[in-house]
């Protein structure tokens, strides 16, 4: 028996060169392990393996053409899942995104502060922001959530404006849904559209981060991919120059005609990404650039895209707000448009598109960019009012206390209404613009705490036309594009609500909006609001929904609610 197994047993020196080679697998394999243990692959959000199927919306047709989703999946009649769409994941490392949190503000007693004053906000980057948090599988910080940009992502069909004015303003009343006491006022804005071959001539400047923070595909790379579909929308009166800055600014492509598709495209490949940011340097020659090639007949802008992160010249934020209201008297408005993920400089943008006469908007995809720069090119670049303020009274007589839904740091003295030197906000080209009132009707007790009576005044007096059956009356201010002076506009509104069962669908679709923006920032206005009743309203006041945004925004409702470890329907009746 030992002659066979010597027989069967190797040779001395081919037994050294097998154990050379199972040794070598062995440290193969243990570096494997430890790369796998250093890096583990990040496991699929439940929410993403469970979210509800929607119909396939334009912007999932349009990610399946870039090859971002399959386009099997998009056959006619099929639905298709949020989580194929999704950004590839939460980001890694340090995680620096900013954003400025604003305390809500609470229910006001009518008796002591009969005036609501704001700034209008057409600005949308919060809800792509949020939407993008979500597809990555976690909750959105409070901050991150701006209630009143979640209510204008989306379309409503408000009457068109026609006349004199630049827009129209309907009011509408109902029951609050998750607080059926009190009631829910909308005031919409509606700006005149403009069909896309009636836009005045576009003198662009781009002014693009190519910083070394820009460096990845869904920044720089997005940027140049989203400007390479509005080169094919140009036409020859349009006029396109870009602007760089990294650790240095420079002008890589001069203000040229949109027939020359070519040229501007070829500017657009050669960018590279790499530096620190210089962005104050950037700013000053974009609008240099912009005064230079300057149409008193068309439209005149900056279109800064960044991920915000400047540091390098200029970083001081409150310097940067000076730089940009200064330059803002040019007349060269200011469009902001925030890209990436991990060290997003919200706030930042937000302030300067606010303090440029512009909007910010978040790309958080190919679809989303297409919408802005292409399918909404009007209400992005066309200004039809700047310096827009609402104001409105509330008669003590059908109001005991109200509160405004979101615009938390759009609230503007009340004083501030008849100052035409105080800046507000702008309206485009077929913006559409929703605001929101919880009121808690007269005879119930306001929820804002106790004030006692005063000793030396009584503001609670009335005028004869608290009973001439005034509800409230809503003041408006806007200037013309290019002029100094506002102008007003008055509408008032009746004291009938229309009972919710029989309320618009766009009304309905903006208090599910409101309340889903309540839930993410916790507000303890909630009431009875939860993520299922939000997404049983969204779903029952869909409308035509002719781009699936609405059917879209109830599969990131469901998204939500199992991040947040809200119940399903079925588990809390058996609870």
């Amino acid at each position: 028996m030992s002659r066979d197994r010597n027989a069967l047993r190797p040779a001395r020196g081919t037994r050294i060169a097998l154990g050379a080679v199972l040794a070598a697998l062995v440290l193969l394999g243990a570096l494997a392990c430890n790369q796998n243990r250093a890096e583990p692959p990040a496991p699929e959000p439940a929410s993403a393996r469970t979210l509800p199927q929607v119909q396939a919306p334009i912007y999932a047709m349009e990610a399946a053409r870039e090859g971002e989703v399959d386009s099997r999946d998009l056959v006619a009649g099929q639905s298709v899942a949020l989580h194929k769409l999704r950004a590839p994941g939460p980001p890694t490392g340090f995680d620096t995104e900013q954003y400025d949190f604003v305390a809500e503000q609470g229910f006001l007693d009518v008796a002591k502060a009969p005036l609501s004053t704001f700034s209008i906000d057409v600005d949308t980057a919060s809800y792509a922001n949020v939407r993008r948090m979500l597809r990555e599988g976690r909750l959105p910080p409070g901050g991150a959530v701006r209630i009143e940009e979640l209510v204008n992502y989306f379309r409503y069909d408000y009457p068109d404006a026609n006349g004199d004015e630049p827009f129209t303003v309907s009011i509408e009343t109902t029951e609050a849904p998750w607080q059926e006491r009190h009631r829910l006022v909308r005031i919409a804005l509606q700006g005149r559209r403009i069909d896309d071959r009636d836009l005045p001539p576009r003198n662009l400047t781009f002014l693009l981060d190519v910083s070394g923070s820009m460096a990845s595909p869904d920044k720089l790379g997005l940027v140049k991919r989203a400007m390479a579909s509005l080169a094919g929308t140009l036409r020859p009166e349009d006029r396109v120059a870009i602007v760089v800055y990294a650790g240095a600014s420079g002008l890589v492509l001069p203000p040229t005609s949109g027939e020359d598709r070519g040229r501007i495209l070829s500017a657009l490949s050669a960018l590279e990404a790499g530096g620190a940011t210089a962005g104050a340097e950037g700013i000053q020659l974009a609008y240099e650039v912009a005064r230079r090639s300057f149409d008193p007949r068309g439209i005149n802008r900056v279109i800064l895209t960044t991920d915000g992160d400047f540091n390098v010249g200029i970083s001081n934020r409150s310097d940067l707000v000076e730089l940009i209201e200064r330059e803002r008297e040019s007349g060269v408005f200011l469009t902001v448009l925030g890209v990436g993920r991990g060290n997003l400089k919200d706030a930042m943008m937000e302030e300067l598109s606010n303090r440029g006469n512009g909007n910010y908007a978040y790309l958080d995809s190919l679809a989303e960019a297409r919408k802005v720069l292409v399918h909404e090119a009007g209400g992005t670049l066309v200004t039809l009012a700047k310096d827009v303020k609402i104001q409105v009274e509330f008669n003590p007589v059908h109001v005991a206390a109200y509160r405004l839904i979101g615009y938390d740091n759009r609230r503007l003295a009340d004083r501030d209404f008849n100052d035409d030197t105080k800046d507000a906000g702008e309206i485009g080209a077929g913006h559409r613009v929703t605001a929101l009132y919880e009121v808690v009707p007269a005879g119930l007790a306001p929820p804002t705490g106790s004030v006692d009576d005063l000793r030396y005044q009584r503001p609670g007096t009335t005028s004869p036309a608290t009973h001439d059956g005034e509800f409230l009356t809503v003041k408006l201010r806007y200037k013309e594009p290019d002029g100094a002076r506002s102008r007003l506009i008055t509408r008032r509104a009746p004291p009938e609500r229309t009972p919710w069962a029989y309320a618009s669908d766009d009304l309905r679709f903006a208090a599910a909006v409101a309340s889903f923006g309540m839930l993410l920032r916790d507000s303890e206005h909630a009431g009875d609001a939860s993520f299922e009743q939000v997404a049983e309203i969204a779903r029952s006041s869909l409308g035509e929904d002719p781009d699936g945004q609405r059917r879209e925004f109830v599969s990131l409702v469901g998204a939500a609610r199992e991040l947040s470890g809200e119940a399903a329907p079925e588990l809390a009746r058996r609870r």
